[in-house]
């Protein structure tokens, strides 16, 4: 049995993409999800992946799930933090509801994930610690104070943290995708993805799932060990820092 990695909004879109390629790459994956079983149990039932419910927004859920499945997997050793939400709105528009889920799930849950496996990983001497953030963390993004601001919460966490856990064999890293082929995607008009969205990104395409994951899988490997800290962008070119 392969090392243990727990993917957060794991039954779905870029989550789903990460935990297949996980565990095709010898891993056993756990993948979490916060409200549609049906979806859920359809992934498990095409992969094999054990699916867990729980919203990553709230701390007692997270260390109970997390403590589930440890002793089903064993000790996690690979932690994705890719579960997020969106509530968007202009900022005059609004509201503290639309506020505070966000950064409940987007930056809150990863604290909450993260704190219960961080003295497993610092005991055993390693850890792998992913978080997805987004290209409108680096950038901002109209009508999305609270996604930007939780997703740019995301890097300094990254960056913070990396630093306690160099010494202990366990690296921290972010992702920042731009524009990915999911199922959100798809509900965009052809005209404004073609005029608006396309155009501004100049390898000239959305980006795959798979294409996500792949980064995931080297974050994850061995072979990255040297790299903590790291913001790497897979955006097209949309965006260069």
């Amino acid at each position: 049995m392969g090392r243990v990695a727990l993917v957060t909004g794991g039954s779905r879109g870029i989550g789903a993409s990460i935990a297949r390629a996980l565990k095709d790459k010898g891993y056993s994956v756990a993948a979490t999800y916060g409200g549609n079983d049906e979806a859920a149990a359809k992934f498990t039932e095409e992969t094999g992946i054990r699916t867990y419910k729980w919203s990553v927004a709230d701390y007692d859920a997270c260390a109970d799930g997390i403590a589930k499945v440890e002793a089903d997997l064993g000790p996690v050793e690979v932690l994705v933090n890719n579960a997020g939400i969106t509530r968007d709105a202009p900022f005059h528009k609004l509201t503290p509801e639309k506020w505070r889920e966000v950064i409940d799930t987007n930056l809150n849950g990863v604290f909450n994930m993260t704190h219960p496996l961080w003295p497993g990983m610092r005991e055993r001497k390693f850890g792998r610690i992913i978080t997805i953030s987004s290209i409108n963390g680096q950038k901002g993004q109209f009508a999305q104070a609270n996604y930007s601001a939780a997703k740019a919460g995301d890097i300094g966490f990254t960056k913070a943290l990396a630093q306690e856990g160099a010494r202990a064999g366990i690296t921290v890293n972010a992702i920042c995708p731009g524009y990915i082929n999911t199922e959100m995607m798809s509900t965009i008009p052809e005209k404004v993805m073609n005029e608006v969205i396309l155009p501004q990104i100049p390898v000239g395409r959305l980006g795959e799932p798979e294409e996500i994951a792949r980064a995931v899988l080297f974050l994850a490997s061995d072979d990255s060990a040297f790299i903590t800290g790291a913001t790497l962008t897979a955006n097209g070119g949309q965006y260069m820092i």
